[in-house]
This record gives C-alpha cells, structure tokens and sequence, in this order.
C-alpha cells in the first residue's frame, strides 16, 4: 500500500484532513504535534459514530491502525500528549434520546494484538507483573470477538431492573424496554443466581436475520442497512421498543460486572454458569495454556469465520483466573489481564479493468467492477458492486461526501471489501496510484441493453431504464424472477433455460411458458439436447403451477417494492385476485375510496401502492391479463373460517400503546377472527381501537363517526366474539 493512501473520516467540523504518513522515528517535532492533533479529531468523529450514532463510517482495521498510530507517536513524543488523547478515551458519549445510567464499574475497552508477536509480548507483559516465570503454567480464556453493540444488563433480585449501552464506558444509556424484546436475555433468573448480578455481552444480528431485515425494510420502502453491526445498533437503540421487538436481536453473555457474590473463581466457569442461568454463550470459547495455545485457538477461529453466520472482528484473550485478574487490575481505559487479537480485515488491493452496467428486471442499471482476481477472505474475486452513479462518484444519495469525495475510474488501484457470503464492494480508491490519463467514468443515458433513454426520478439513487418490458436484459431478469422459488418455482427451468429460451425467441413473457409445449415441444429434444423424458418432466411441472395461489402471482409478477411478504398482505386483504384488479380498474387516480384502501393495508404505503398500481396498468396489465388468461386457476387467499365472528369483514385500526399485547399480536388475532387491519383511519373504517396516548388517528376516527374503544374492550369483544 502507498504510503499516500489514507482512507480519511470526516471530522465533526467536515474539514478535510490529510498528513503525509512518515515513520514516526522521521517526524518532526512540529509535525508530530500537528498529526496528533488530526488524530484527535478524525478518530473522536469515528467514535461518535459508532458509539453515538451506530453508524460507523470508518472500517474497525482503519481506526485499529490510526489508533495505533497515535500511541506510537505518543511514546516517542511522550510531551506532546493532548489532554483529550484517544488513548485515553473510551467510546463515546449517548445521544441524549434515552436516560443516562452510571455504570457503577466501568466498561473498559481492549488493548489489540495484530501479530503472533503482539500476543507474545501481552502473556509476557502478565508474568512479568504477577512475577511468573516463562516455564510456569498460566490459563487464559479465548473467545470469539463479536462483531456488535456492547450492553450491560443489571438484575436484583433475579429481575432484569436495567440494562445499559456501554457509552463513554462511565456513563451509558437506559435501553431496558428494548433489551427486555431480545429473546436471548432473560427477565428473571432462577432463585439460585445472586441477589445482585450484573451482566456484559453483545447483541448482534446474524448474517440471515440480517439479509431477511433489509428485504423486508426493502418491501416497505424503507432504510436498509449496512451491515448487521448497524442494524443491531439501531434495532436496539430505538425509542419505540415495539420496533426492536420486530427485529432479530441476539445475545451471548461473556462477562460480570459489579455482583453480590461471585460465580465462580474462573472466568470459563463463571460464563458456564450464565449459561445455567439462561443466557446463551458462545460456544467456541476455549481454555488455553499460555502465548501458543492463545495463538493455536485464533488459528482455529480464523478458519471458522466464514461458517459462523455472524461478524467477528477478532478473538479476546482473558486471564481465567479471577483473583490475578483482580491482582493484574487495569490501565487508566483498558484492563492489563486481556486483550484483542484483531483478524485481518478481510480486504485486498486490485486494479479495475472495466466497468459494466448490468440491466435488472425493475430496469435498474447497476454498475459492476470488472477486478483483476485477487484472493479476499479465502475467495477469489474478480467482480465487486459499485452500487450506483453517486457512489462512483463519490457520494451519498443525500449529497455528502463517501470517501472523501474520491471518485472511482477504470485502472484505479481500489481496495475491496468482503464478509462471508456478502458481495465484494470497493471500499476506496489510492489515488497515489491512479493513471495519468484516466478520465472519469461517464453513467450511461442509454439503456445498454436496448438503447431506451435511462432516466434517474427525483429522490431515486438509481437510473432505470424506460424500456420495460421491450429491454431485452428487463424482460429476461422478469422471466428469471417469475420461475423463481417463492414465485411459481417451476421445477427444470431455471436462470439458464429461461436464458436460452428467451434467445431463441421462445418465450418473451410469462404467459409463453404455458404455451411451450403447444408450440415448441418436438424442437426441446433437437435444439437443446433434452432426453424425452427430461422434457416431459418439464411439461408437466409446468401444467402443475397452471394453478397458483394468489399471493404467488402476485410476488411472481416482480413488482418493484412488492416482495413476498407484501404480496401476502394484499392477498390477505382482497381475498381474490378479481377483488383486487377490480379496486384497481376503479381507481381513477391516487386518491379516492380505492386508493384510501390500498394504502390503508398495514404495511402498504404510498410508494409501494404507487407500483402496483404501475403494474396493472398499460403493456404490463395486457401481458398479466393474458398471463391469466393461460392459468387454470388463481387460489384465493386462505382465510380463517370466520362465519360466525362478529369481525369478520370488518376494517379495524389500532392506535396508541397497547399495553397487553404487542400490535403484531393485536393485527394476529384481528385477522384470525375475519378482520381487516389497516393503518390508517377513513370513512370505511369500522371500529378503532385506541390505546395509551392515541393520537391523530382518535381524533379522524371521533370526527368521522367510527365507533372508538379502548384495549380492554376489544379483549373483552375477541375473546367473547361479541
């Protein structure tokens, strides 16, 4: 890497920082106290966002190494140490959304270890100071280094009473309404745990719970997120504690804070012992004999990354013995009996060779990175995304900076980023190494694929191309889609087939694949090489999925914004696929009775009702109507038999807290009973039922005559079915 190349942060004052990276033995007395003061501030930025905001902009390996910076200056220019050093400091300070909780003892961070020599010196740095020679047995604890938000969590009398953010690591945030939504921390202990127990670990989100939280923030038009150390910290730290409860948090316990007795005399034995308290732990935590044994566990670990289903950035090393940890005590921020042995970021240094658009079934044109193939992670790479045009060029899609505003060109040395199964991005780009002659990449106007114009709406991060269904790449990506598990899942054709059928001019759109063997099953054999038997198969899968349910056509349709949980819900909500093309038909426009109804489903707002109503209108609606037209049956949606429920066919609108019952709970039993649960309030509204601090929605529902009641009675009115 050039010694040029600096990944940069944006200090709070936005300033551009930059200094040129010299040996520190090189320094210069004026530049030593100059860089120190850049350090200060780019790394207090970095810590604010991954502490206060949960949205860290720097890469963990970037601020690890600028961290590491700043001691070596420090200890060679002992006099130039700032008052507000980093070294010194611990996280950051709360946002001031929740109350302020004094951690009664302190949240410490951890000293790093990056080689195998770095290890050996902190087991040297232990026996040096509990006086133990090199010969003589010492036991630590190696655990998996998670990847996620630290929280501590307080019991008295075998209840949870708070649980707190780590902070600034003296003073965190009262997140207990939310920890209390996290199925892996428990409310009550069993009598035999200590009247006072504190509990540390780390919530964190797993890589598939990750991937199905953004689909579904995807589906309802909403923000996804980066990656799952930001979902779990924004997930955890919401004021609503109704919205973590809906998303997929977890826990593994792995320290003690202040208690009334001790658990165990070990720090293996006292995480045994959460676990038979009920807390969940990670499994991979080891007991190992001195510096070989720590660095023989962190080998095993590092090959385990990949499988583990959550991030890791590292493995912690801890003397198990409590009584030398408590005679080891700790520096003024970190404890002296543990630290971090950080793994590689799993990042590597390529050249772009060329960039392409890719062309998706919405039309979307998304931009690729053609790399020369370098290994990342154990993978070899030779394709990463690039996103956007605002990320090529350097920016967010509310016009601040990324990367400093550092644009990316093809020939540029970029670095790559991977995690697991994650596709490959470039993180940034050393401009040190750039060609003389490049010039910046210019976004396509034209659709590539069929030449239509390529528009970008306002508001959009993405250029879409306008041809719909006559783009070649649109059309095929639908088909693709269409086939796909979760749509009509046609068994025999997959992505490749419906690639070579399209070329040849086979099929073109949806209804086409019901009329294949009609109009083209003696050429199957001749053309693509099938056995007889293998195209039957395919025959008669495909006259199986001639009847499909409701809520499948509708996803299979590939409606931008409607994915298969969105699809659920209208299917739900009309019943009938007639239901819905004929409230559809009625709609002259976005508004009226119709379109109050449709964005009233809870769950469907105005960009996602927009798109379906996209959907079924021009040369869309004409190739869906002869889609159906070739269908034997779409199933209606199933409902719960609700003859006799009072409710059954009723609109009915929750408002307020309700404080027996979560709102999926409430929306649950109004469907089973026959009910429509909408979000908002209009004159088809049949009954609201408000709870504590009901709003706007209470005041529409009073002016316009809908009947009004409180939790208890609707309760009393499901559970009696009056």
């Amino acid at each position: 890497m050039s010694n040029c190349f600096v990944r940069q942060c944006k200090s709070p004052s936005m300033t551009n920082l930059s200094y040129p990276e010299k040996p520190v033995r090189q320094l210069s007395e004026a530049e030593a106290r100059n860089e120190l003061g850049e350090l200060a501030i780019r790394l207090a930025r970095a810590d604010y966002d991954y502490h206060t905001r949960g949205e860290p902009d720097l890469e963990d390996a970037e601020y690890d190494r600028l961290k590491q910076r700043n001691r070596d200056i420090e200890a060679a220019w002992p006099r130039l140490k700032r008052p507000d050093s980093p070294s010194d400091r611990v996280g950051a300070p709360g946002s001031g959304a929740f109350a302020k909780v004094v951690h009664r003892v302190r949240m410490l961070s951890l000293d790093n270890a990056f080689t195998e020599e770095d290890v050996r010196n902190f087991d040297s740095r232990v026996r040096s100071h509990l006086g133990l020679a090199d010969a003589q047995p010492l036991t630590y604890l190696a655990e998996p280094k998670i990847d996620g938000l630290s929280l501590s969590l307080r019991y008295e009398a075998c209840a949870l009473v708070q649980a707190a953010t780590r902070g600034d690591g003296e003073v965190g945030e009262d997140v207990t309404a939310n920890a209390l939504m996290i199925a892996d921390i428990p409310a009550t202990l069993p009598e035999s745990a200590p009247q006072l127990l504190e509990v540390r670990g780390e919530v964190y989100m797993s890589h598939e719970d990750f991937e199905e939280l953004n689909a579904r923030q995807q589906a309802r038009g909403e923000k996804t997120f980066a990656n799952p150390r930001n979902a779990a910290a924004g997930s955890l730290r919401q004021l609503d504690a109704r919205i973590t409860a809906s998303r997929p948090l977890r826990f593994f316990a792995y320290a003690l804070g202040e208690v009334s007795e001790q658990l165990a005399d070990s720090q293996s034995r006292a995480v045994r012992e959460l676990r038979s308290h009920g807390f969940a732990v990670n499994d991979l935590n080891r007991t190992c004999m001195g510096a070989d044994g720590m660095i023989e566990r962190y080998r095993e670990i590092e090959l385990r990354r990949g499988e583990l289903g959550y991030d890791i950035d590292g493995v912690v090393y801890k003397v198990d013995d409590l009584a030398l940890q408590s005679r080891l005590g700790a520096r003024s921020t970190t404890p002296r009996w543990a630290t971090a042995h950080k793994l590689p970021s799993e990042t590597a240094f390529t050249r772009i060779r060329d960039i392409e658009i890719q062309v998706g079934r919405t039309g979307a044109l998304s931009p690729v990175a053609r790399l020369e193939p370098v290994t990342v992670g154990g993978v070899r790479v030779s394709n990463a995304t690039l996103h956007n045009e605002d990320y090529i060029k350097g920016r967010s899609g509310d016009g601040g900076l990324i990367r400093e505003g550092r644009d990316i060109r093809v020939g540029d040395r970029v670095e790559v980023y991977r995690a697991g199964d994650v596709i490959p991005k470039v993180l940034d780009v050393d401009i040190s190494a750039r060609p003389e002659k490049s010039a910046p990449y210019a976004f396509p106007e034209t659709c590539p694929e069929c030449d239509s114009p390529a528009v970008r709406e306002e508001g959009d991060s993405v250029t879409r191309c306008t041809g719909g269904m006559g783009c070649p790449a649109q059309a095929v990506e639908r088909l693709k889609h269409f086939v796909s598990r979760g749509a009509f899942d046609i068994e025999g054709l997959g992505a490749k087939q419906v690639e070579q059928f399209y070329e040849w001019g086979w099929i073109e759109e949806p209804a086409d694949i019901f009329e294949l063997e009609k109009g083209r099953g003696n050429e199957l054999a001749d053309k693509f090489g099938w056995r007889e038997k293998s195209a039957a198969n395919l025959f008669a899968a495909i006259q199986v999925r001639k009847r499909i349910a409701f809520q499948r056509l509708i996803f299979a349709l590939g409606i931008r914004h409607v994915g298969e949980s969105a699809s659920a819900l209208l299917a739900g909500h009309y019943g009938k696929f007639e239901s819905l093309v004929a409230s559809i038909d009625a709609m002259e426009s976005m508004e009226g009775e119709k379109w109050d109804e449709l964005t009233g489903i809870d769950g469907i707002g105005d960009v996602m009702a927009r798109s379906v109503l996209e959907a079924f209108r021009g040369e869309s609606r004409r190739a869906l109507d002869r889609l159906v037209s070739v269908l034997d049956e779409v199933v209606d949606a199933e409902r719960p038999d609700v003859a006799s429920s009072p409710f059954a066919g009723k609109t009915v609108v929750f408002t307020g807290t309700l404080e027996r019952m979560t709102r999926k709970e409430a929306k649950t039993r109004a469907e089973a009973a026959g009910a429509r649960v909408s979000g908002s309030v209009s004159v088809r509204t049949d009954l609201v039922v408000a709870g504590a601090g009901a709003g706007s929605k209470a005041r529409k529902a009073a002016t316009l005559g809908v009947e009004i009641i409180d939790e208890d009675e609707w309760l009393a009115r499901i559970d009696s079915g009056n």
